[in-house]
């Protein structure tokens, strides 16, 4: 699974002009399951998220975690993670998981970081949505398992 979590202050999704999703402090995680993904992908991104530190302590280091600072998660589905674009000018997403795949591991994986005690708020697996965000540091960081 790949991922693309950035350090937020707010962060909000939006479907048909509603928010469906949104949180404080804490996380946005932008969401992709690839085609041969399983449900251990999800569990090692899950656990790898939920202690990454990357939160300030009291020094100003980056060494809390998500779960040291009682933050939260606002998990967004995201299959344009999968681009390719090492050829021509239009991205290819052929290695991205079939869509029913990738809602199973999306919902999986949310239900994963749940199990680490963060509080989750979610996007709508397919549909258009409208992210908003305000980037603490910026701090953003792509992972892969």
């Amino acid at each position: 699974m790949r991922a693309l979590i950035q350090r937020v202050t707010h962060a909000s999704v939006t479907v048909d002009n509603k928010t469906i999703g949104e949180i404080a402090h804490g996380l946005l995680i932008l969401v992709c399951a690839m085609q041969d993904d399983t449900q251990a992908n999800a569990n090692k991104l899950a656990a790898k998220i939920a202690k990454l530190r990357i939160f300030q302590d009291d020094n100003g280091k980056m060494n809390r975690s998500l779960q040291d600072t009682n933050g939260s998660a606002l998990i967004v589905s995201q299959f344009t993670l999968a681009a390719d674009t090492s050829s021509g000018n239009r991205p290819g997403f052929s290695t991205a998981a079939r869509p029913e795949q990738g809602r199973d591991l999306y919902e999986h994986f949310t239900t994963q970081i749940q199990t680490h005690g963060i509080q989750t708020a979610t996007g709508e697996f397919g549909a258009d949505m409208a992210v908003t965000l305000t980037n603490d540091g910026p701090v953003t960081i792509w992972m892969e398992f």
